[in-house]
């Protein structure tokens, strides 16, 4: 093909009635009254153009192959092969703020440092970037300060601060601000840190995890006491028994979802940059993405879905291939197209030029394979596509370095002579929520949640039922559709009850409340083994699990090598957001099912679709599976 076909190349981007209300109320442009003045392919032509332009402007590339360049981007995107993360979709081509999703702040022990974190927060989720913060470096409550010899208020009531100054804020006009906090285990004040999201309701626009590494795991099998250690002084000032502390978190968790853990020494073996900027103690806040302070990192999504090849009933490598260097060039790109919320972000996130390509759409490929999510085939093909993935985005980050150079901090870097890359890390496996509605695949690397839901008394009295396109395409070519089916699935009903479905259905179409912990950690890990940065994922619980089958995930996953882990048990929160159906709880049932838009005030409307049961868990944030509407997901 010769360069002016490819310029006369023009896709039109198809999207589902969904995905176009995703797109409209949280994507499009706007004029000054609030009017829609763009479509799908004007969005992702705006974006690609932005991006590309990057090319000639700083690295010296003719107009004309910028223009080629920009062609390859947005069809990349209208094809729904490829999204970057939503800051992007939101700001590219604009000037409006940051297009990264991802930031870490630091917070240091001053009262001059935290207020500047408070100021950073405000100007980062302004424009849509997500924070997390480690609060292991703050003093315990109770410590003398020697320079005003008063007593320091602790890492808690800090916490408490800055999540009204997050509450303030709308990111980019559109969701409220997200984030992450992080404590060490090792810090005097993690028995408060661990119970702070006890009563529900408080601290709600944060997620919480403990920072723990092995030797307080090994600690936790020999029920040993370990030390805390104040921040401050450096000095040993008490102990805990570690097997009381795990308990106490895993407990935490089974009540209502957190707090969550990150293995920080897990985290850290892919920290290439530790000699000269100290370690990663924080992630964003679904935690996929750990970062040094003030990192920022822009994610983008490939979507597997889109990869399955008919003819051979097998992935299209070919295809995958080229999408991923598209990708990588693409996500390198926005690092420079950036605006940045403050100069100290600028500098690191330039110096580390970290980038976040991850896949969603894994379910809905093992679906049309045929390949059940829980099983060795699920997972092999997991791994194989994430090692195929990071193989191809380590050559063409080392071919970007070999054009434009390494990235900066390379020099102080553990990476070998022959490991000359243009990124620190590549890879990272975000939730996918809003992007993913967009696509119209499946989250991440999530599993199915539910195969039907239904939309009730809509024009004219009416209800439609939304259903797994996949299933449904299924269920008519081998006539098991009916309505009685749909009606027991959008009620929360399983497909596994059901003697009208066919063994093999029941198989392909399991849903994620039915997958045992284990088989979601053990898929969580197969993805873990090739990615440098985490995974974001919820390892989901019925209602009957018990304290001991948390505490077996949580310790699974350490063992496995994962980052990371966040657990949800259905019907764990007094204020439910997870109910697969809808059915009136009995009057003497103390536990009130609502709507999260209940809970907390949110800047957006509370669409009708809001609500039980179309709220799921993912990533340890509710997300609406009609619209689209999430508390915390960036990507």
């Amino acid at each position: 093909m010769g360069t002016e076909d490819r310029k006369e190349i023009t896709l039109v981007t198809q999207l589902t009635q969904q995905a176009e209300t995703v797109a409209s109320s949280r994507y499009y442009l706007k004029d000054e009254n609030n009017e829609v003045i763009e479509t799908a392919d004007d969005m992702f032509e705006r974006v690609g153009q932005a991006i590309a332009k990057v090319d000639m402007e700083l690295y010296g590339k003719l107009a004309a192959d910028a223009a080629l360049t920009a062609v390859d981007f947005t069809e990349m995107m209208k094809s729904l092969k490829f999204i970057p993360n939503s800051p992007t979709l939101m700001n590219a081509g604009t000037e409006q703020g940051t297009l990264s999703a991802c930031f870490v702040l630091p917070l240091k022990d001053s009262m001059e440092d935290i207020m500047k974190t408070a100021h950073d927060i405000a100007m980062v989720q302004k424009f849509g970037g997500g924070t997390g913060f480690a609060l292991s470096e703050l003093r315990p409550r109770g410590d003398r300060i020697k320079t005003t010899h008063g007593i320091a208020c602790g890492p808690i009531q800090v916490l408490q601060t800055l999540s009204r100054v997050s509450s303030m804020i709308t990111q980019g006009g559109k969701r409220d601000g997200a984030n992450m906090a992080v404590m060490s285990v090792y810090h005097p004040d993690i028995l408060d840190f661990i119970d702070c999201k006890k009563v529900e309701g408080e601290i709600h626009n944060f997620n919480i995890s403990v920072g723990v590494d092995a030797d307080f795991m090994k600690a936790v099998e020999n029920n040993l006491k370990y030390p805390l250690i104040n921040p401050k002084s450096k000095q040993v000032v008490g102990q805990l028994n570690a097997r009381e502390v795990f308990d106490k978190i895993v407990y935490g968790a089974w009540r209502n979802g957190e707090p969550g853990m990150i293995f920080l020494d897990n985290v850290n073996k892919d920290n290439h940059v530790k000699a000269e900027y100290g370690e990663m103690i924080a992630t964003n806040p679904c935690g996929e993405q750990p970062l040094l302070g003030n990192e920022s990192c822009n994610l983008g999504s490939i979507n597997l879905a889109k990869f399955y090849h008919d003819d051979h009933n097998d992935v299209d490598w070919r295809e995958l291939e080229k999408t991923v260097k598209r990708s990588v060039h693409f996500l390198d790109n926005v690092i420079d197209a950036n605006k940045y919320a403050t100069p100290e972000i600028e500098k690191m996130t330039k110096s580390t030029r970290k980038i976040g390509l991850g896949v969603m759409g894994f379910a809905d490929l093992l679906i049309q394979l045929k390949i059940k999510y829980n099983s060795i085939e699920g997972r092999k093909l997991g791994k194989d596509i994430m090692s195929f993935i990071r193989d191809k985005a380590d050559a063409e980050s080392k071919k970007i370095a070999n054009e434009r150079g390494t990235f900066p901090a390379w020099n102080e870097s553990d990476y070998g002579e022959d490991e000359k890359y243009r990124n620190a890390c590549r890879l990272t496996v975000a939730p996918t929520g809003t992007i993913s509605m967009l696509a119209d695949t499946s989250s991440g690397i999530e599993p199915t949640f539910a195969l039907a839901w239904k939309k009730s008394n809509i024009l004219e009295g009416q209800t439609l039922y939304y259903v797994n396109k996949y299933f449904e395409a299924d269920a008519k070519r081998h006539d098991f559709y009916s309505e009685d089916l749909m009606e027991h699935l959008s009620q929360g009903g399983s497909l596994q009850t059901r003697e009208d479905v066919p063994p093999w259905a029941k198989d392909i179409y399991i849903t994620a409340p039915e997958i045992s912990a284990e088989d979601h950690v053990e898929m969580q890990a197969a993805f873990q083994r090739d990615c440098d940065s985490g995974i974001s994922k919820t390892i989901n619980f019925p209602n009957e699990a018990t304290i001991a089958d948390v505490e077996a995930a949580y310790v699974h996953a350490w063992k496995l090598g994962c980052k990371g882990i966040t657990v949800y048990r259905a019907g764990s929160r007094q204020i439910e957001v997870l109910v697969k159906g809808t059915e009136e709880k009995e009057e003497n049932d103390s536990t009130e099912q609502m709507s999260f838009f209940d809970m907390v005030e949110t800047p957006e409307p509370a669409y009708d679709c809001c609500e039980s049961p179309n709220i799921a868990m993912e990533s340890g944030c509710e997300t609406c599976k009609v619209c689209g509407w999430s508390m915390c997901h960036v990507a």
